[in-house]
């Protein structure tokens, strides 16, 4: 497994290493975007719970704000 160096400015490594604790960098990142992608798709979720069953298509893509063509 290769390894690579990711640049932040300090004031954003400082908080990172005060967050990370005893976790390898590597483990503590790993969670932390596994973390922010399941807060994406639970806020994904509640706004699909909150458009009716009977809703065009167009309007489900405009409440979720999408774009573009699939």
């Amino acid at each position: 497994m290769g390894v690579t160096t990711i640049s932040v400015r300090p004031e954003t490594k400082r908080l990172l290493a005060s967050l990370k604790g005893d976790k390898s960098w590597d483990e503590f990142l790993l969670e932390l975007a596994e973390e922010l992608r399941r807060r994406r798709l639970e806020e994904a979720l509640k706004k699909l719970r909150q458009i009716p069953m009977d809703a065009e298509y167009e309007e489900v893509r405009l409440r979720l704000g999408l774009r573009g063509s699939f």
